[in-house]
């Protein structure tokens, strides 16, 4: 998401580099690539006209610091004013004082409220609440029988009258049953219609009206772009929304919804789903969005993920077979599932401060690779799984792996060969060293990794000199003197 965006972003800075000051003269150029951005990302004219206003004031005349060049400066000002158009800070669900918080879900057909509710069901279930979802489209055809199919893949039980029933029934019917059984949250699937129109808004109302819902979300589909605006303003005009889900962010999305909800409505986009799996739904935090968008990746919810997902026992485990060098092929499938859990492996590498330049097409040629080695593993025995140093002096056996998964034995012998190299590299980690990444199996340049052949520019990590002096050191003696290095790329080169 925001691809298209970011590298706008970055072009717009280029003008000011190697500049002393941000005067009106250089800005000029800078701003008119950041409004042609926002209008390429479908962001509303209204919304961009205030944004370069905003961004113009601040930037012209602002102080740049010994340290800091221009163009780093203009940046940190973009920074600010995207977060500030995007609400600044996060929004939480709101929590009534009474139980049960009644949350109504509202938007257009297809925009994707039904499942949008199964998110954040399954959400609210992870932090302890109990909610009970309701089923009040009786227009869309089988619409109550998804939302039943979604509640039991996640443990969220599910009411409804049926579809004969008028849809502010079984909302305050739904809201009786929430009361009486204890559960702290009532989410309301309420029906789309194609377009906005007085029948539907006047539903929403009667809705509203039954159940006095705490929250009111909208939800967007982020793929329309600056309709987004439109449709914001006339749902919190006739029904008055408290914030936003915005869905599809895993797609061609451009961006412009995110960046104009907020302006238009003045309430907050509280989550944004970014997946299909009932599992991708996500807080909204507009600082974090902001560094996405300027391509400094989001390492606060790459880190949330890997602990949704990891058990501290697991960690600790694994960290021991990387020390002693047992990690095996078991262990390997292992990790290429946690990652499939947490998302996919180009949105999870793009969340990593500079890696936003990577090749899509490079990423996804390493996503197929990984499915052929988890291939080629399935294909092994157990005992060869837990023992990979079987296969290295059997030919037969890299040969039956081979026939077993449909691949060559060459790429078997590759993957075992990446595999060992990989499992050495990753001792040496664990121990304290820090040698240079050579490449990830199947990337170009990334070393180690089985599958991934290798991420260009990824050499010398910060403070590979020091670990590798310390390897070399003698019982207690001093390092030896090292021949000056060729400067290697590093993260801040990417």
């Amino acid at each position: 998401m925001f691809d298209e965006l970011s590298a706008r972003f970055e072009d717009a800075v280029k003008g000011l580099r190697g500049q002393d000051t941000i005067s009106e003269t250089n800005v000029e150029a800078a701003l008119k690539d950041v409004r042609r951005a926002l209008l390429e990302a479908d962001v509303s004219l209204p919304v961009v006209k205030d944004f370069v206003a905003d961004v113009r004031q601040k930037a012209v005349g602002a102080e740049v610091v010994r340290g800091v060049s221009p163009d780093q400066k203009f940046i940190q000002v973009v920074h600010e004013q995207l977060v500030e158009v995007m609400g600044g800070d996060n929004a939480p669900l709101a929590k009534a004082s009474e139980a049960p918080t009644v949350v109504l879900m509202a938007g257009l057909q297809g925009a994707g409220k039904t499942t949008a509710t199964a998110k954040l069901g399954l959400h609210l279930k992870d932090q302890g609440r109990r909610a009970l979802m309701v089923g009040a489209d009786v227009y869309r055809p089988a619409a109550i029988e998804q939302l039943r199919t979604l509640g039991g893949q996640i443990g969220v039980e599910v009411f409804s009258l049926g579809s004969e029933a008028k849809p502010e029934d079984i909302a305050a019917a739904g809201l009786a049953k929430a009361k009486a059984e204890g559960f702290d949250t009532l989410l309301v699937d309420t029906a789309g219609r194609l377009q906005i129109d007085t029948e539907m808004m006047g539903e929403m109302v009667r809705i509203r009206t039954a159940v006095q819902p705490d929250e009111v979300l909208l939800v967007v589909d982020s793929m329309i772009g600056q309709e987004a605006a439109e449709l914001t303003r006339a749902f919190h005009d006739q029904v008055g929304i408290t914030g936003a889900v915005l869905t599809k962010l895993d797609g061609d999305s451009r961006g412009g919804a995110a960046l104009s909800i907020r302006k238009v409505s003045g309430q907050p986009i509280k989550f944004i789903g970014t997946g299909e799996k009932v599992e991708a739904l996500q807080p909204f935090h507009p600082e974090r969005m902001a560094s996405r968008i300027l391509g400094m990746g989001d390492v606060l919810t790459l880190v949330e993920k890997a602990q949704k997902e990891v058990e501290l026992a697991d960690v600790e485990k694994m960290q021991k077979k990387l020390q002693e060098a047992t990690f095996d092929f078991s262990d390997f499938v292992k990790q290429m599932r946690l990652i499939k859990r947490m998302g996919s492996l180009g949105g999870l590498m793009k969340m990593i401060p500079g890696m936003n330049k990577l090749d899509d097409g490079m990423l996804k040629q390493g996503e197929q690779q990984l499915k052929r080695i988890e291939a080629m593993i399935g294909s092994m025995t157990e005992q060869e799984r837990e023992n990979p140093d079987l296969l290295a002096g059997h030919p037969s056996r890299r040969r039956r792996i081979a026939t077993g998964s449909g691949h060559q034995p060459a790429e078997v012998d590759k993957v075992l060969a990446d595999f060992q190299k990989m499992r050495g590299f990753m001792q040496q980690m664990s121990n304290g060293a820090m040698p240079g990444m050579g490449g990830m199996p199947g990337m170009p340049g990334m070393g180690g990794m089985p599958g991934m052949g290798g991420m260009p520019g990824m050499g010398g990590m910060p403070g590979q000199g020091q670990g590798q002096a310390a390897g070399r050191r003698g019982k207690g003696g001093p390092p030896k003197r090292q021949k000056p290095a060729k400067k290697r790329r590093g993260f801040g080169d990417l």
